[in-house]
């Protein structure tokens, strides 16, 4: 097995594990409420503890990886993913199974950004985008097929039976990650502001927290506005720390670069679509075609099955014909599919919703990909960790983001007529507008990209 094979065969699984551990307990989350006499909103925790962390960990592990090495860092994570695993298969209450999906959380969000940050740094250049491809494909295929995995195993085997696959995995994978990571730490790297970071953190965690509260609650709830304000706030101290510090956490000159700024946007706003898309198409077709969850989980294979297939081969595309055309184009792709979504919402007939959730995930792997794969080539050495713990970070606060704020769309709704007048008017009008809220916020996210440079983001930063 070559160097580069073996690099990937630690990093997809990982990558792979990490991603469908934030989904798997959707469907599994009745069960254990009736395990434990939970209500809805306590449940909604044991999703909310991972994402809150996840989110927040990933800047400050791409930071840390500046200084430290990656295979300390990898191997501290796969350690925190298996304790917090561990904890869950045994938790004796709520209280702790939420305890443990925290711990969990501050484990998996070492993976995703170590994982890029490796494949720049051990794989020679013309390698990287099928490196990145091959990580994007483990996350399309994780998140497509979490909720499906966590759903049968724990239909058959009971929840807990989903946290011992995953103690596992993080424990097989140990030392295969411990042989293939370098040891050394990064030469040139410097001191950063912690304090800036947990400015940063906080100002992630409140804003996701605010709007996964909105979600249950409604945008009014003090907890839901009142955790939006202390999140301006918190950013505003972030912001002011990074003018102050002489390290800030995140260097400046990385926002100087107007690419890499779009890059960020887009990797957000496209991150939140597609997810929402992941959310809603199995709602759709459960709850207003009648199909039951693991039917309607089928719907979700294709577009799975394209991730996987594609994400290689559109890493290798983005080395040869840059990264704008690309990501315009599969921008483009999605808003399309978004708007054949909210036509057909509630159609008789479920084919139009896995049609268009086929078509949202090939646009979807035609931007993150390239958009990735250029940030990770143009960042300066000093600045890969920083740089791209920025990029994902925002990537997948747009992943908790996306769902819940649709989901509040969806709550907040109130049985009115579809807006698009393309929708027919035979139900599921909220998901319809759901949809086009979809639509409208990748039209949004194409002005962005439009920004960015024709052969990709520039090395100035």
């Amino acid at each position: 097995m070559t160097a580069t094979s073996a690099l990937l065969a630690v990093l997809l699984p990982a990558m792979l594990a990490t991603v469908v551990a934030s989904d798997m307990v959707n469907l599994v989350l009745p069960s254990i409420g009736a395990e434990f006499g939970a209500s809805e909103a306590e449940l909604a925790w044991v999703v909310t503890g991972f994402l809150l962390v996840f989110s927040v960990g990933i800047p400050i592990y791409g930071r840390v990886s500046d200084r430290a090495s990656l295979r300390r860092l990898f191997g501290f994570g796969l350690l925190a993913y298996a304790a917090g695993s561990l904890v869950c298969a045994l938790a004796p209450s709520l209280p702790v199974l939420v305890l443990g999906r925290i711990v969990m959380g501050v484990g998996a969000a070492a993976i995703p950004v170590l994982s890029i940050i490796a494949v720049t740094r051990l794989l020679p250049a013309a390698q990287r985008g099928t490196g990145i491809g091959v990580i994007s494909a483990a996350t399309g295929v994780g998140t497509a097929a979490g909720p499906a995995i966590g759903g049968g195993i724990g239909q058959l085997f009971g929840w807990p039976a989903l946290f011992w696959l995953m103690l596992a995995v993080a424990v097989a994978l140990l030392p295969a990650a411990w042989r293939v990571l370098p040891g050394d730490a990064p030469a040139g790297g410097t001191r950063f502001d912690l304090l800036g970071g947990v400015f940063l953190g906080l100002g992630a965690g409140l804003a996701l927290f605010g709007v996964t509260q909105a979600q249950v609650a409604g945008f009014t709830a003090v907890p839901s506005w009142g955790s939006l304000v202390a999140a301006v706030a918190a950013l505003a101290l972030f912001g002011w720390r990074t003018l102050r510090a002489a390290q800030p956490f995140v260097p400046p000159a990385l926002f100087t670069n107007r690419a890499y700024r779009a890059a960020v946007v887009v990797a957000f706003l496209a991150m939140g679509v597609n997810l929402g898309g992941l959310v809603l198409v199995p709602l759709l077709v459960i709850d207003v075609n009648g199909l039951d969850p693991g039917t309607g989980a089928l719907v979700m294979i294709p577009a799975g099955v394209a991730v996987a297939v594609l994400s290689p081969l559109i890493g290798r595309l983005a080395d040869r014909v840059g990264t704008r055309p690309l990501v315009l184009a599969g921008l483009a792709v999605i808003a399309v599919f978004a708007v054949l979504l909210s036509s057909y919402a509630g159609s008789a007939s479920a084919v139009p919703a896995g049609i268009g959730m086929f078509g949202i995930s090939i646009g979807f792997i035609l931007v993150i990909t390239p958009v990735v794969s250029a940030a990770a080539g143009a960042l300066p050495a000093g600045h890969v960790g920083a740089g791209l713990g920025i990029l994902q970070g925002a990537q997948f606060l747009g992943a908790a983001a996306g769902p819940a704020l649709l989901g509040a769309l969806l709550t907040a709704h109130g049985g009115r007529d579809a807006v698009n007048p393309l929708h027919p008017g035979h139900g599921a009008a909220a998901f319809s507008d759901a949809f086009l809220a979809m639509a409208v916020t990748t039209v949004l996210a194409l002005v962005v990209a439009s920004r960015m440079r024709a052969g990709g983001i520039s090395r100035r930063a």
